[in-house]
């Protein structure tokens, strides 16, 4: 049996024709969706494999359909344009069963990524950084130091990190298991923080950090990313002792 479908929608600042282009054209992808990596495949081949071979582009409609069944729906609006995937239900690829909950996940993150790259970057080039792994039951917003923000989506917040960094910000957006923040000092720079889902793989759940970081050079950047990665690797988690 299948469940019903799931709905992930923003309304973007951007007009439905540059928000169809960034869908589209796999440079602009790049400059928003995911994060960079090495290793077989990279970036570069994840998007062409999610976003143009065996995909239904219809530009009329403005709809963009994958091909695992996921669908793209842009309208425009008053605000700008609304962008809505409604996810293939769960049971109709039952090979991916076990990750539906991190792809919907995934869906929200790069959803929020590419509002931020559109309203306040126009897609310029950023670096991202990426960590992720199992916790003793701790939160990703507890182990970097932000659990205590509470604030809606545009509220100011400032924290001194588990990094040693003080960031300052906005809360970007909320939903049951992520945290989005913006980062002044990054360009600004985008913070996000996801709890990631039980499943058979993953039988304790995990923590996700993503930082898109704006207006950087390379060498910046790597000493931000060592910086924060070694943080990462050598966390405790809260409340722990020695």
């Amino acid at each position: 049996m299948t469940e019903p479908e799931i709905v992930i929608e923003t309304t973007i600042a951007s007009e439905p024709e540059r928000v169809w282009q960034a869908l589209r054209d796999p440079a602009l992808i790049r400059r928003w969706h995911g994060w960079e990596y090495d290793g077989p495949g990279g970036l570069d081949d994840e998007i062409r494999e999610i976003y143009i071979d065996g995909v239904e582009a219809d530009a009329a409609a403005s709809t963009l359909t994958l091909r695992g069944g996921d669908r793209f729906t842009l309208r425009p609006a008053v605000e700008g344009t609304i962008v809505r995937i409604t996810r293939s239900a769960k049971g109709s690829h039952p090979e991916w069963d076990d990750w539906y909950e991190d792809i919907t996940e995934g869906w929200t993150t790069f959803l929020q990524q590419l509002k931020f790259g559109l309203e306040r970057h126009d897609l310029a080039e950023r670096h991202t950084l990426y960590l992720d792994g199992p916790t003793s039951g701790a939160t990703a917003m507890e182990l970097l130091g932000v659990a205590g923000i509470t604030g809606p989506p545009g509220s100011a917040y400032t924290a001194l990190v588990a990094t040693g960094d003080a960031i300052s910000g906005t809360v970007w957006f909320r939903s049951p298991k992520q945290l989005g923040l913006t980062v002044d000092a990054l360009g600004p720079g985008l913070l996000v923080l996801a709890i990631q889902p039980q499943n058979e793989q993953r039988p304790g759940g995990g923590a996700q950090l993503i930082l898109s970081v704006y207006g950087r050079g390379a060498e910046e950047f790597a000493a931000l990313a060592d910086r924060w990665t070694h943080w990462w690797d050598t966390r405790e988690s809260p409340g722990t002792c020695c």
